[in-house]
C-alpha cells in the first residue's frame, strides 16, 4: 500500500480554481512543487497522490509522479497536473505537507456518487468532534 500526503490548496478559492491552477502550471505533463526537505518515506510513496485540502476537507487527490532536485537546495514534487476528485473528509489545515497513510485516505468519487448537498466543514466538523461522523 502506498504511502500519500496532504497539502493545503493555498491561494483557491474553490475546488474548480484549484483544477484550473494544476492545468495551468503544468509543464510538459507535470506540476512541480517546491518543497525544502524530500521526505525520508520517499520509497513509500511510489504509487501514491498528493491530496489537497480546502475549506478544512481533502477534496480531490493528483497522483504523485516523483521527487527530484532543482539546483537550488530544495526539492520538486512532481505531481500529475489533474485532480481527481475524492469523497470529502475533513482535515485540519496544517504547513508544509504531511504523511496520510492508505488506510486513511479518502477513496475516490466514482460515477453516480456525487458531493451535492455536503454539509459546511464547521459543521462536519463540530459532528465528527462528537463522534457522529
Amino acid at each position: 500500500m502506498p504511502l500519500h500526503i496532504t497539502k493545503i490548496a493555498f491561494g483557491c478559492d474553490s475546488v474548480d480554481d484549484l483544477r484550473e491552477a494544476l492545468e495551468v502550471e503544468s509543464q510538459g505533463g507535470e506540476v512541480r512543487l517546491t518543497t525544502r526537505y524530500c521526505p525520508k518515506r520517499v520509497e513509500e510513496m511510489e504509487g501514491g497522490s498528493l491530496y489537497w485540502i480546502h475549506a478544512s476537507a481533502i477534496v480531490g487527490r493528483s497522483p504523485i509522479l516523483g521527487f527530484m532536485e532543482n539546483g537550488q537546495g530544495r526539492y520538486w514534487l512532481r505531481i500529475e497536473p489533474r485532480l481527481i476528485p475524492v469523497v470529502p473528509r475533513m482535515k485540519r489545515a496544517h504547513q508544509g505537507w504531511r504523511y496520510l497513510a492508505e488506510a486513511d485516505a479518502p477513496p475516490d468519487l466514482t460515477d453516480g456518487m456525487s458531493t451535492g448537498g455536503a454539509m459546511p466543514p464547521m459543521m462536519a466538523q463540530e459532528l465528527e468532534k462528537l463522534g457522529l461522523i
